[in-house]
C-alpha cells in the first residue's frame, strides 16, 4: 500500500525530502537552546557582569532566529509536498476509474468513488504533512531530549526513560481499539453520500411524490449513525490527553522534587539551578513531543482505511485491456456472434446470453425487440466491448472485437445509450465529443438528420446554448436527439441505437430513421425499441427472451412465425385503432351536434 501511494509523490519528491532535512536543524537549534539558557544561569549565579552575559544572549537570539527560519521553510517544503501530493493522487485515482471497464464500475457505487477521491484523500494528504514534518520533528525531540537530559541530570534523567516506554504502550492500546471504528465509519460514509447523490439526481420525484419528510428522517438516520460512531472514536482518542497530562505532572513532580532536594543537600555539586533548568525544560520537549506523536498516530490510524481504499482503486485492474498487438483496421460493419454465452460475473449464477449465434451483414438494418431484462442492452455492449464474451465470440468486420484496439473499436461502433448522457458545456462542447475537430457545417448537418436542428435554433444562444449538469435544461426527447447528433458525427462502421428515440414522437421516429439511411448507408444499424414501427422496416428483425433467440426475421416473416412479435405487433396497432376509432366517434358526435345546432338555428329563424 505504501509502495502505491509513494508512486504519487512523484515531482514532489525534493519538497517531501527537504522538509525532514530542514526540520532537523530546527530540532537542533530547539534543543541547544535550553543547554545555553543552563550556561546563562550558572553565570548569573557565579556574578557575571552585564557585558559577560552579552555573548549568551546573542547566540540565544541567533539560536531562535534560526529555529524560526528553519520551521518556516519547513511550513512551506511541507506544504508544497503535501498538497502535490494529494493533487498527483486524485489524478491517479480519476485515471484509474477512467480505466475501468463496465464491469470493475460495477464493484464500486459512485458514492464510494466520490468519498475516495474527497473525504479519503484528504485523510491521506494531513497524514503524509504530518508524516513529513511532525512525525520526524517529534521523535527527534525526544531522543535528543532524552541524551541531553543524561547529559545535564545525570541519574535523574532515568525518570524519562521509563515514562516513555509505558506512555507509549498505552497509545498503542488507545491505537488499535480506534482502528476498527474509523474502518466502519468510511463504509457508511459511503451509504451517507449514496443519500445525498440519490436526493439530488431524483429531487423531482421527490417533491413530486412528497417525499421529503422521509428523506430528511432517512438521511438524519444516516448522519447520526455517522456522528454515533465518530464520537465513539473521539472519546477513546479523548483518552491521550489525560494520560499525558498525569505523565507530565508525574514526571516534575519527581524532577522538581528530587532535583530540588540535590541541589539543596550537595549545594550545588551533584546538580545546579542551570542543570535543573534545562532538565526541568528538556522533559516538557520530551513529553510534549509523544503528545503529538501520539497526534501523528491518531491521524494515520484515520488515514490507513482511506489509504486502503483509495489503493484498492488505483490497483484494480480493467477486466478489459487492449491486446499486445492491437487490429486499427476495420474492413467493414458486418458483425457476427459465434456461440455466444455471456454472464455478468464468474459467480452469476444466471446466464444473461445463452448460445447466440447471429450474423449482421455489413450495411444492414437490424431491429431488435424484447421484453424487459431480454438481454438486449446486454448483446449489444458486447459489439463494442463493453464487457468481453464468457464464452464464444464476437467480430465486427471479420476480426475477433478483443483483437481491436480499444480506442479504434469505440470509434467505429458508435453506441447511443438507453440512458442518455449531457455534460455540462455548450451544444457544440457536447456534440464534439464525437469529433474533436468537426466543424460547424458538420455540426449543423448531424443535428438535421437527427431533428435536433429546429429546437436548437429556438434557442437564444442556438449552438452556444449551455447545457447544465446532466442535461437537466432540455427535455428527454431534445437529450436523445442530441446524443444521436454526437454519435454521427464518428462516421461509423457500426451505429447502435439503443431504445434511443423512446422519449420522441413517431413522425420524428420515422425522420430520424429516414435520415440516418440517407446519411449512412453503408454503416450498419442496429435499433433496439420497443414500437414495432420503430423497426417493422429494418431488414430484419431480432427477438430476443431470456437471452435466447425467440425470433428472426423481416416483419412480414415474423407476424407468421414469432408469436411474441405478433402478439406485441397486434397489441400496439390494437391500440392505435381503438384510439383512431375513438378519435373518429369524437369527430362524428360533434358532427352530429353541430348539426342540430344548425337545424335549432334554422327554426328560430323560420319563427322570427
Amino acid at each position: 500500500m505504501i509502495k502505491t501511494l509513494m508512486g504519487s509523490i512523484r515531482d514532489y519528491k525534493r519538497a517531501a525530502i527537504a522538509t525532514p532535512v530542514i526540520v532537523s536543524g530546527e530540532v537542533v537549534m530547539e534543543v541547544a537552546i535550553p543547554f545555553v539558557t543552563a550556561q546563562l544561569i550558572d553565570a548569573i549565579q557565579k556574578g557575571a557582569t552585564v557585558s559577560e552575559m552579552l555573548p549568551y544572549a546573542g547566540i540565544l537570539v541567533a539560536m531562535a532566529l534560526a529555529s524560526l527560519c528553519f520551521g518556516i521553510g519547513a511550513g512551506i517544503t511541507c506544504s508544497q509536498a503535501s498538497c502535490g501530493f494529494a493533487k498527483n493522487l486524485r489524478h491517479d485515482v480519476f485515471a484509474a476509474v477512467q480505466r475501468f471497464s463496465f464491469a470493475n464500475i460495477d464493484q464500486f457505487s459512485s458514492s464510494s468513488l466520490v468519498t475516495r477521491l474527497t473525504t479519503d484523500i484528504t485523510n491521506v494528504q494531513l497524514a503524509y504533512m504530518m508524516i513529513i514534518r511532525t512525525a520526524i520533528r517529534c521523535p527527534l525531540i525526544m531522543i535528543c531530549g532524552i541524551v541531553m537530559a543524561f547529559v545535564m541530570g545525570g541519574p535523574l534523567a532515568i525518570v524519562f526513560v521509563i515514562i516513555v516506554p509505558l506512555l507509549g504502550f498505552g497509545l498503542f492500546k488507545v491505537i488499535r481499539t480506534v482502528h476498527p471504528i474509523f474502518r466502519a465509519v468510511f463504509r457508511k460514509y459511503d451509504a451517507l453520500n449514496e443519500s445525498i447523490e440519490e436526493n439530488v439526481t431524483g429531487m423531482r420525484d421527490v417533491k413530486s411524490y412528497v417525499r421529503q419528510d422521509f428523506e430528511k428522517k432517512k438521511f438524519g438516520a444516516a448522519a447520526q449513525d455517522v456522528c454515533a460512531d465518530f464520537t465513539r472514536a473521539e472519546k477513546i482518542l479523548a483518552l491521550n490527553a489525560p494520560m499525558m497530562n498525569f505523565a507530565i505532572d508525574l514526571v516534575f513532580v519527581v524532577v522538581i522534587g528530587f532535583g530540588s532536594w540535590l541541589i539543596i543537600s550537595s549545594q550545588g555539586l551533584l546538580l545546579n539551578v542551570g542543570q535543573m533548568s534545562a532538565l526541568t525544560t528538556y522533559g516538557f520537549m520530551i513529553l510534549m513531543s509523544l503528545m503529538m506523536v501520539s497526534m501523528v498516530f491518531a491521524m494515520i490510524t484515520m488515514a490507513q482505511e482511506s489509504a486502503e481504499r483509495i489503493v484498492e482503486v488505483i490497483e484494480t485492474e480493467p477486466t478489459i485491456k487492449n491486446p499486445e498487438h492491437p487490429v486499427t483496421e476495420m474492413k467493414d460493419g458486418s458483425i457476427d456472434f459465434d456461440d455466444v454465452t455471456f454472464m455478468y460475473s464468474e459467480k452469476a449464477e444466471h446466464r444473461a446470453l445463452a448460445e447466440i449465434d447471429l450474423h449482421i451483414k455489413s450495411g444492414e438494418t437490424l431491429g431488435i425487440m424484447g421484453g424487459t431484462g431480454s438481454a438486449k442492452t446486454s448483446l449489444i455492449n458486447l459489439i463494442s466491448r463493453l464487457y468481453d464474451v464468457t464464452k464464444g465470440s464476437v467480430k465486427v468486420g471479420g476480426v475477433d472485437v478483443r483483437d481491436y484496439d480499444l480506442e479504434f473499436l469505440r470509434n467505429n461502433v458508435a453506441v447511443v445509450l438507453q440512458k442518455n448522457v449531457l455534460f455540462s458545456g455548450t451544444i457544440k462542447e457536447n456534440l464534439r465529443w464525437g469529433k474533436a475537430d468537426a466543424t460547424d457545417d458538420e455540426i449543423r448537418e448531424v443535428c438535421e438528420l437527427a431533428q435536433a436542428d429546429e429546437f436548437i435554433q429556438g434557442f437564444p444562444h442556438k449552438y452556444d446554448t449551455y447545457i447544465e449538469q446532466g442535461g437537466t435544461n432540455v427535455s428527454g426527447g431534445q437529450k436523445q436527439r442530441l446524443c444521436i447528433a454526437r454519435a454521427l458525427l464518428k462516421h461509423p462502421k457500426v451505429l447502435i441505437l439503443d431504445d434511443s428515440t423512446s422519449a420522441v414522437d413517431t413522425k420524428t421516429d420515422a425522420l430520424i430513421r429516414e435520415g440516418l439511411a440517407t446519411y449512412l448507408p453503408d454503416t450498419t444499424k442496429i435499433i433496439i425499441a420497443q414500437r414495432t414501427s420503430s423497426v417493422e422496416h429494418a431488414d430484419r428483425i431480432l427477438i430476443l427472451d431470456n437471452g435466447h433467440i425467440a425470433g428472426l426475421g423481416t416483419h412480414d416473416e415474423l407476424m407468421e412465425t414469432c408469436d411474441i412479435y405478433r402478439d406485441i405487433y397486434i397489441q400496439q396497432n390494437r391500440t392505435g385503432e381503438d384510439e383512431a376509432g375513438a378519435e373518429a366517434e369524437g369527430d362524428a358526435g360533434a358532427q352530429q351536434t353541430a348539426g342540430r345546432d344548425e337545424t335549432a338555428k334554422g327554426g328560430a329563424a323560420d319563427e322570427r
